[in-house]
């Protein structure tokens, strides 16, 4: 958790931008990088479906949602790509549940993971 999932682009380009969004995404909300995901999801496009990238997280301080909006838009123009949409989907961690049991509070990067 955050799953960052991309919608109507190819495999290669979601691959060749997951790890610096990975890094940037993990600095700027203040997580370890191993619990940033990036998934890929194949829909069937019927009518007006534009590329989009959805952020399933947390609720942070809006800087932050906005910054991460920011760097994401700004890796996908670097790879031409000039018109995603980019939203969030926020997420209560006593609603999130790990092993059955909700999570209560929000990950954070601790001191010692630097």
């Amino acid at each position: 958790m955050p799953f960052v999932r991309f919608t109507g682009f190819e495999k290669n380009v979601v691959e060749h931008v997951a790890p610096a969004i990975i890094e940037d995404f993990a600095a700027i909300a203040n997580i370890p990088q191993e619990i940033v995901k990036i998934e890929l999801l194949q829909v069937e496009k019927i009518i007006n479906s534009p590329q989009s990238v959805e952020i399933y997280m947390f609720p942070r301080e809006q800087e932050k949602h906005d910054a991460i909006a920011k760097m994401i838009n700004e890796h996908l123009k670097n790879e031409g790509f000039h018109r995603a949409h980019i939203f969030y989907v926020l997420l209560q961690p006593s609603l999130y549940y790990k092993e059955g049991l909700p999570l209560n509070e929000i990950p954070r990067k601790t001191v010692h993971e630097t």
